[in-house]
Formats: C-alpha cells, sequence, structure tokens
C-alpha cells in the first residue's frame, strides 16, 4: 500500500509513459490500485483502460499478474512496456506459443524480480504448473483485463474466466482491478460477484461519444449502398464487420474490383496472411479492412472514419464495442448498419442446439438489437440508457433518428395499460409475454401461467405487439420500468412509474422503424433505385425498331431485366453498359451504341442527376465453371458428362449456359440438340421463338410442352440466342 501526490504520479507518468496528464478517471484508478483496493473500471474503447495496470504495476515492488485474452494484445502490450525500460525482462507474456526454453527465461525474470508485470492468458493459469509457479511469486494485484469474458450475459463469454477467482484463492490473494469497455449493469454485476468484489471500489467513464454518427439503414442492395459510400468518401480508413468468413472474403473482392482499397481479416486465415492484412491497413496501403468480430481487438487505429456493419451483431455490447473503433482520435466517426429482420432469425437459428441457457441469453441478447435497430428513439440515449447510464439530451444531432425525427404520438394511456399489466403479473416476467398478453397472443407460457384469465388480457390487442414494444421501450428508458438484475429481462415498476400510476400526464412516443428488405428504397445516395418509366418505354421502343431492322424477337437484343437496370442506372459508356445486368462485353458491342446515344441524350435533356459511383461491378464467377463449360462443349462434350462433372442438374447447367449466352459469348451447342432433336422439330422450336415477341419460358412451355420438355426447349432457346443474338 502505498501513497503518491498528484505531482509525484504526474512526474512519474511523463518519465515512464511521456504523457502530461491523466485521461478522465486515470488518476482516481490507479491511486486506488496503490492502495491496494480492489478496483472495477467501466472505461469505453480509447479511453486508456491499460495503462490503470500498467502504470501502478512500475511503482510497487513484485509483480503484477495481468490476465488477458488475447495472445496477440499481449504481444503488443509486452513491447511497448519494454520500450519504456532499458530491461526487456521488465514485461513479459506467459501463453501456449512460447517455447520451453522462452518460458524458462520468463520465470528466471520473474523469480529474480525484475519483471513488473506478466501477462497471462486464463488457459495458462488454470495449469497445475504454472499455478505452483506462482505460489513462489511477489504479486502486488490481479488484472482481470477484458472481464465481460466472465458474464454468460457479456458479449463475448469465456468459461475458464470463471475459474480465475478460486484459482487466485489458490496462489494466494492480492488485490484484483477487473476492466472491460462493455458491461450492462447486469454483466457488471456478474463480474463483481464471480471475482468475490461486490465491495470494489467502482469507476465508470461515460459511454457517450458525441464525434461518433449512428445510422441503420435498410438491407435492401446492401453490397451497393456502401461502394457508393465508400466512393463518396475516398481516401479514409474503414472497417467493415460480416458475421460470416464467406461473405467477408466476398465482399472485400466485390470492392476489389469496384477499385476500393480493401482486404479480408477472419480467423479462417492463416496467420502471415492475417497479420500481412492488419499491417497494411495500419500503414495505410489499403483504405477498408473487411473482417469478422477477429479483427479489431486491441487495434488501436486513432483515424477510422467509418466503421460498417453489412450483418447487424449478435448484441449490443458487440456492437457498441466495435463501433468504437472508428474516430478515437475526436475525428468524425460514421457508424453505419445494414438491418434485417431475417438475419436476427438467422441469428436466433444458429442458437438452437446450444444449452436452453444459453438460448435464452442469446435470445434476450438478441431482443435488445432489434429494439435498438427498430427504434426511432435516439441512437446515443439507447446506447447509454443498455449501459447503466442516462441521457438527458432531447436530441443527440448525431444520428438518423434525431436527424429525421418520426412524428409522435400521445400514448399516456397506452403507458398506463402496460404499467398496470406489469403490476398483475406482479414484475415477473419478460417484455414479449407482456406483449402478448395485450395482444391476446395465447403461447404456450401464457396458457401454462393461466395468463388468458387476467383483467388486461387482450386489452391491446387492436394495436400490433411491436407498438406495444415500442410504448414499454420507452417506458423503461422515461425509467417507469427496470430491468431486474438478478433475473434479467424481467420487468419491474419504479418508484417513478408508481408516481405516474398515481398522476399520469401527457406521454408522447414515437413509432418503430419497418426495414423491409422487399420495399423499393426512398432514398438511395447520388440517385434512385426506382426504374424511370419514361426512360424503360424509350428503350423498349429503339429495343423494337433494332428488332424489326434485324429481323429478330426483341428479347435476343436485351431482356427486360437489362432494360430496367438501364433506366435505373443511366449508363452513358460501352464500359458502363457492360456492367448492366445480363449485358457482356459481345452485347455491349453489337447493339449498346444506340442506347447510350439515346440514354446520354435523355440524361442531358432532363438534367438527371447520376449517381456517380453506380457502376458496380459483380465479381467473375471464382469457380472458373464459365471456362470449363465454354472449353467443354467446344471440345463438343457431352452435356450430361459437363453436369455430371459439376454435380448440376441438366437443368441447373442450362441456367449457367443462359447466363453465359445472355451477357453476349457464342455457344456452338448443335452437336448437342442434334443428338436429342431430329431436324423438324428443331426449325419447329426455331420458329416459335422467331415468332415470340418475349422469351418468356412460361409461355412457351403452355404452348410446346404437348410436344417437348422443357430442356429441349430451353435448349433450342440457347442456340436461336446464341445464333441470332450474338
Amino acid at each position: 500500500m502505498q501513497n503518491y501526490s498528484k505531482q509525484e504520479l504526474l512526474k512519474y507518468l511523463k518519465k515512464y509513459f511521456g504523457f502530461d496528464n491523466f485521461k478522465g478517471t486515470q488518476e482516481e484508478i490507479i491511486q486506488n490500485v496503490l492502495k491496494g483496493n480492489d478496483t472495477f473500471v467501466l472505461m469505453p474503447t480509447g479511453g486508456g483502460k491499460s495503462l490503470c495496470y500498467q502504470f501502478p504495476s512500475l511503482l510497487l515492488d513484485g509483480t503484477a499478474i495481468v490476465i488477458s485474452p488475447l495472445i496477440a494484445l499481449m504481444k503488443n502490450q509486452v513491447d511497448a512496456m519494454r520500450s519504456f525500460s532499458t530491461d526487456d525482462g521488465i514485461a513479459h507474456f506467459l501463453n501456449s506459443s512460447l517455447n520451453k526454453t522462452e518460458m524458462t527465461k520468463v520465470k528466471d525474470d520473474v523469480l529474480n524480480k525484475k519483471t513488473r508485470l506478466l501477462y497471462v492468458a486464463p488457459e495458462s493459469l488454470t495449469k497445475e504448473e504454472n499455478i505452483e509457479f506462482l505460489k513462489h511469486v511477489n504479486i502486488t494485484f490481479y488484472a482481470v483485463d477484458e472481464a465481460h469474458c466472465i458474464s454468460e450475459w457479456g458479449h463475448d463469454f469465456r468459461p475458464e474466466y470463471r475459474k480465475i477467482r478460486p484459482i487466485i484463492n489458490e496462489i494466494g490473494n492480492a488485490p484484483v482491478i477487473a476492466l472491460t469497455a462493455t458491461a450492462t449493469p447486469k454483466v457488471q454485476h456478474d463480474i463483481q460477484k464471480n471475482l468475490g468484489m461486490l465491495d470494489a471500489n467502482v469507476f465508470k467513464s461515460s459511454f457517450n461519444r458525441p464525434n461518433l454518427y449512428y445510422e441503420i439503414r435498410s438491407k435492401k442492395n446492401a453490397g451497393k449502398e456502401i461502394i457508393k459510400y465508400i466512393k463518396n468518401h475516398p481516401g479514409m480508413s474503414g472497417i467493415i464487420y460480416c458475421l460470416s468468413r464467406k461473405k467477408v472474403e466476398e465482399l472485400a473482392e466485390t470492392l476489389q474490383v469496384n477499385g476500393i482499397k480493401a482486404l479480408p481479416y477472419h480467423a479462417g486465415m492463416d496467420s502471415h496472411t492475417r497479420s500481412r492484412n492488419q499491417d497494411m491497413f495500419l500503414m495505410e496501403e489499403v483504405d477498408v479492412i473487411v473482417a469478422t468480430i477477429a479483427f479489431g481487438m486491441g487495434i488501436d487505429k486513432p483515424d477510422v472514419r467509418f466503421v460498417i456493419h453489412y450483418d447487424i451483431p449478435k448484441s449490443l455490447e458487440g456492437y457498441y464495442q466495435e463501433t468504437g473503433r472508428a474516430g478515437r482520435d475526436g475525428g468524425i466517426g460514421e457508424c453505419l448498419t445494414f438491418y434485417s429482420y431475417k438475419d436476427i432469425q438467422k441469428l436466433e437459428k444458429f442458437l438452437q442446439g446450444k444449452p436452453v441457457a444459453e438460448q435464452e441469453i442469446g435470445k434476450q441478447l438478441l431482443l435488445e438489437t432489434v429494439s435498438y435497430a427498430e427504434s426511432s428513439v435516439c441512437r446515443r440515449k439507447l446506447l447509454l440508457h443498455y449501459f447503466g447510464e442516462e441521457f438527458n439530451v432531447e436530441n443527440c444531432e448525431n444520428c438518423d433518428n434525431c436527424n429525421h425525427p418520426k412524428q409522435k404520438v400521445e400514448a399516456k394511456d397506452d403507458v398506463i395499460t402496460v404499467l398496470e399489466t406489469i403490476k398483475e403479473i406482479k414484475g415477473r416476467y419478460k417484455a414479449d409475454h407482456i406483449t402478448d398478453i395485450l395482444t391476446a397472443n395465447a403461447t404456450a407460457a401464457i396458457k401454462s401461467y393461466k395468463h388468458e384469465n387476467l383483467e388486461h388480457y387482450g386489452v391491446g390487442k387492436d394495436k400490433e405487439k411491436k407498438y406495444w414494444n415500442a410504448v414499454i421501450r420507452q417506458t423503461l428508458i422515461s425509467k417507469f420500468v427496470s430491468k431486474d438484475i438478478e433475473n434479467y429481462g424481467q420487468l419491474k415498476i419504479t418508484e417513478k412509474g408508481e408516481e405516474f400510476l398515481k398522476k399520469p400526464h401527457s406521454f408522447m412516443i414515437t413509432k418503430d422503424h419497418e426495414y423491409d428488405e422487399n420495399e423499393q428504397e426512398t432514398k438511395s445516395v447520388g440517385g434512385t433505385s426506382a426504374v424511370d418509366p419514361q426512360l424503360m418505354a424509350m428503350l423498349k421502343d429503339l429495343r423494337k425498331e433494332i428488332s424489326r431492322k434485324k429481323d429478330i424477337p426483341p428479347f435476343v437484343i436485351f431482356q427486360d431485366p437489362s432494360l430496367e437496370d438501364m433506366a435505373i442506372q443511366y449508363p452513358i459508356t460501352i464500359e458502363e453498359l457492360q456492367n448492366i445486368v445480363g449485358v457482356g462485353s459481345g452485347k455491349a458491342s453489337r447493339y449498346g451504341k444506340e442506347f447510350i446515344e439515346l440514354i446520354k441524350k435523355y440524361v442531358e435533356e432532363n438534367e438527371i442527376e447520376r449517381p456517380q459511383d453506380f457502376v458496380v461491378k459483380s465479381v467473375v464467377n471464382k469457380s472458373g465453371n464459365k471456362v470449363f463449360f465454354i472449353q467443354n462443349i467446344d471440345r463438343k462434350l457431352s452435356l450430361d458428362d459437363i453436369a455430371e462433372s459439376k454435380g448440376l442438374t441438366m437443368l441447373e447447367l442450362i441456367n449457367e449456359l443462359e447466363a453465359i449466352i445472355y451477357s453476349g459469348t457464342k455457344l456452338n451447342i448443335d452437336y448437342y440438340i442434334d443428338e436429342i432433336l431430329d431436324q423438324e422439330a428443331q426449325e419447329d422450336l426455331y420458329d416459335y421463338f422467331k415468332e415470340a415477341e418475349t422469351d418468356n419460358m412460361k409461355e412457351a412451355l403452355e404452348e410446346l410442352d404437348e410436344y417437348y420438355t422443357e430442356e429441349e426447349i430451353r435448349l433450342v432457346r440457347l442456340k436461336f440466342i446464341s445464333e441470332f443474338g450474338n
């Protein structure tokens, strides 16, 4: 236990770390650790948590044990500590990456009292030989970093973290400092209880990051929206998070073919490639990293200007921690999330098969995420409330909900209904159970508790569950209702709620957002995603005119989806035309000139502002199927054999061949058609397509299926388009 004056601490801070002043609550935390008290630190990403244990370890006589889950981060911090000292022995780590010689060196330095800071992975701490070794060490304090890993309610639960307290008891008691960047009141209670430090001094820094802008968008056209966004922010550093490794690879490649300097990062890559990609991002050789959540832990790049979530995270803790990597230098940080309820349903499916308790926790965390995404309340207010912090500003002016507020409606009577229902069921149930009671949704739980007999059963069935969820959420923010800490999710009325019931007053709420992927987007950066009907009509007329001149059906020139895409994207060069759906270089060069001339004239006459970066190039099929098919058809290999070699049905192969032919590549499949159809049948089908206004298969089948199979019809259609169109 040691006492230092402020001046002495500042002198050592300058000497060891080169800083002139402490940040936020760092000084009080350090003083508390030096006095030998248990300490709980809740400090957002970028707040300077590591200094809170690194600094006191240098002033105390002995070795501080830092329990950390991240081997890469341990190495970074050990290197940083060694840079403050002339002796490398001042800091070491003990984990599975060390060989026997390195392990011996670490233990010698610790026993010879050279080492002030020893980082230990939780898995290494549980090994008997390490426990025996640490019993002989003068331990100044234990620092449990990323302490939320202790809680099953945390976003990164690790079972071995729950063994820390019994091991500390076995090695020998010393003060504990637990540190985390994301903890709700429930998680904080869990951590303190598990580490046996309920009496610890608690230091909470504000979770408010005023420089971060939060926005949720519909996931419709997410890939295109992301490319537009990045191209509108040239040269800026950003991170895009995806839930799956496959999506990381796909999205990184799509960005690359669209001229964006981007690289993937996920745990399935070999460590050399992963480290190289991370370093290229840190050294600004690439602008964007597309990653799973494996990226970013301990990455201290201060000028990340945007964090995009292609998939919504599993919890608000994860969301807060990942968005927190933007704007750590205090500059602009934009946090965009693409949301679809389908993604939530996918995440719920992943929970199936896990233990029931884990499923229940996962479901509650997902519900919080849905609430945040769909709510029209200030995003900042919602986030801070989730982490147990009040935010009483009416409009934060830096989130989509505050910048584009939805209309408010009076909900005084509905708030009374919700509060009375919670009272009637004695505060023992969660939000979804309450909305089931109000909307008369007779679930198994409702029936088993006989809640269909309650006075309030069905009183709110004229409104949707979604509406009642919005009411409940806003009563939580207003502190009329609280969530029970021991039984997380159970809603209880607070004193403030009781007062409202005695003296009700006006209570305005905003209705939730609807994020429907199937709706046409009403807003889209730099243009619209709706088809321009006037241009569409003109393009169809031009197609008809060319079809008459060349004596071929209109669909052979361009199919309707291609014309629709032109009427959205307004391509005015052959290069741009090649990026339209179903248009390859062959089609573009054969028919494109007249179409782009018409579009260019239309754009100029109507002063249309084209999306400046609409050209979203899709990634070429990496499997090389296209080349494989073309080569084997050139060799006149049977289509049955080609299909079998790729594990495809004949109709699936025809789909692939149609895509090749429609984009303008010529394929000669006469050799196969001659095997399956005689000359008369081929001419009959040929004449049908020559006269047809459309290549619609449904119409063709209705007229021809009495005589021919779908495969035969589609193969002749392929031959016809290849010969006449390409």
